[in-house]
Order: structure tokens, then sequence, then C-alpha cells
């Protein structure tokens, strides 16, 4: 970090100064005195220092980042790939490619059980349901809640398909127990009160970035979580807002390369989301997988016309089926020319 500070402060002022920041951050200060300003140079962890309050003190003129504000999700800090178990033989940043299927909303038990079915003959390696779901409109079906995280599990017990399905609040935390990555929505990525209490408990958790967030404070939250200990975290591209209206959000790609460089976690695409058309799932995923995520997460729904929730992005079985095997030949032919 580096710390200029202003032409008029005093010795003794850049002198307490320096040695507070030593003491209460535990870092190492080196000076360079200027002929109009005198510069700071801290070296060490620098993570827990907060930019803003040091750049509101009044002998500091600017304040200035050299590394990133999170460590444990950086890449620098961690060389290699972290790949995530989550039983059952599926692993999450092995160089594999799973994908994660199932309707936006757990609507029954035959609805459920059936879809699961399908999706793993046609490949998928996990199953996505809500059971609780976040909508835009108080009127619209919120999920099936406590009963939709029941008929998870009998989906599960009936193909052997982990289960991914997001969390709410941190009250339900408990609730969860039974499930094999928590889903953090978009709307929740920045609620850190829910973020540190996911850091607490051992399983992973899936963290989809904000609608208008920039990849750094999507890293930032996953480092809430992961500052409480829990290393397990997926990273989830899935469309952020931008002035185009065509589609219901712009699946960023080029996201999908660059935190791979910043980051060692794994990073999958939601397609269904960031187009919120079912035609734009294929080519989305397609490109996905050519900027080299680890997974995705599809919507399935076996009578999408009368889906309770997303209806217009969710594919079909035999469309899902039809999209899968693409998905695959096309991992298989990027692999066979590394």
């Amino acid at each position: 970090m580096i710390i200029v500070l202003k032409p008029n402060c005093t010795k003794e002022q850049q002198i307490a100064f320096s040695e507070m920041l030593k003491d209460t951050y535990d870092v190492k200060v080196n000076v360079w005195e200027g002929v109009h300003s005198t510069v700071l140079g801290l070296l060490g962890d620098t993570t827990p220092i907060d930019i803003e309050y040091i750049d509101a003190q009044d002998i500091v003129e600017s304040v200035k980042r050299v590394q990133e504000p999170y460590k444990k999700a950086n890449r620098k800090f961690h060389p290699e790939n972290t790949v995530i178990d989550v039983g059952n033989g599926v692993k999450i940043g092995d160089g594999s490619l799973n994908i994660m299927a199932g309707p936006c909303s757990v609507e029954s038990e035959e609805q459920i059980v059936e879809i699961a079915k399908s999706v793993k003959k046609s490949g998928a390696t996990l199953l996505r349901g809500g059971a609780f779901k976040p909508r835009t409109s108080p009127y619209a079906f919120q999920g099936l809640k406590a009963e939709g995280l029941d008929l998870l599990k009998i989906a599960r017990k009936e193909t052997g398909l982990p289960i991914v399905t997001e969390i709410m609040k941190t009250s339900h935390i408990d609730m969860f127990e039974p499930v094999d990555i928590i889903q953090v929505g978009a709307r929740n990525m920045q609620n850190f009160e829910l973020l540190k209490e996911l850091g607490k408990i051992d399983k992973p958790i899936l963290l989809k970035r904000g609608l208008s967030a920039t990849i750094e404070e999507w890293l930032m939250s996953a480092e809430y979580i992961m500052a409480g200990g829990n290393s397990k975290v997926i990273l989830c591209e899935r469309g952020i807002r931008t002035y185009e209206t065509f589609t219901r959000n712009t699946l960023d790609v080029s996201a999908v390369p660059i935190v791979k460089k910043l980051s060692h976690l794994p990073v999958i695409a939601d397609p269904s989301h960031a187009s919120g058309k079912s035609w734009l799932v294929e080519p989305l995923a397609m490109s996905a997988v050519a900027a080299g995520v680890d997974g995705l997460i599809i919507e399935v729904h076996n009578d999408p016309p009368h889906a309770l929730s997303d209806g217009a992005q969710s594919l079909t079985p035999k469309q899902f089926d039809k999209v899968a095997k693409k998905i695959f030949n096309l991992k298989k032919a990027l692999d066979n020319n590394k």
C-alpha cells in the first residue's frame, strides 16, 4: 500500500501516523521524503486495512493499494487450482466439466424426481432446484421452502445426484445441513452477515455474482466466506445488468478467464439466468465452456410453459440432452487441443 502525505504534514505527524500503522496493522512502514511530499510504503499483510479510513485522515493526500485486497481468494498466494470434492465422485475444479441441472423451483415430488432422472441420463452431475425463491414481485411463487428441501433429498436418494439449492438467510443454515452445495444468489452476494456465517461451516458454497458487481467486489465476497475458515467456494458468473434490454442480463464471458487469472477458485457459468431465453442457453453455454469454465448451471423443466418460475429460460429434458451432448463434445475437443 502506498500513502502520500500532504505537503503541510509535519515531521511529528508523519512519525505518529507511521507508528500508529505499525502498531495497529503489524506492517512495516518505509518512508520516502520528497521535495513537496512524503510517501509511506506499507509492507506486509495490508488486507485488513480500511483504505477509506486511511484516506479520511487530515494528513493524507492519497492512498493506493498495490496488492489486491483479497488474500485467501488470490492466486498469488495459492497458485494451484482449488478442487472441491462435493461427494459421490463429483469434483469441481479438477479440469472436468460439471453440469448442475434442474428446475428453477421445486414444484412437486413427481416433477423433481422425473427431471433429476432425466438430466442425470443426459450427463448432469448435480441437481439444482430452488426451495426458497427470491422473486422481484412479492406476488410471485416463493418456493415450497422446507418441503422443497425434503423433495430435493428424495430426488438425490433416487438418483445419487448431489443437490444444489439457494439459501436466503442465516437462520436457515441448520436447515441446509443435508444440502451438498449451498447457493448464495446474486441478490445476497453482499449480504455480509450471511457470508460470515457460511464461512463457519464445512460445506461448498456457490457464490453468484451480483447484478452490478465488479469482479473485485465478487472476489471480496468470496473472501468474506474464506476469512471465516471455509475455503470451499465456487464462483458463478450469471450475467450482469447492462444497458441492453433484449436479454435478462448480459453474460460476462470475459469474467471467466479474468477470475481464473486472479483467483484459484473454480468458476462456473449460468447461461439460463444470463439470457432469460431458452434458445440462447446453448450458444452462451458453449461460449462459457470455450472461455474455460469448470461447470455450468442450467435450468431444466419438464413443462416450461407451465413452470411456476422462469419457464421462459428453461430447457425441456429433450432440449437439455441435445445441448449437453454439444457441450461435452466441445469440452473434449478443447482438451484434445491443449
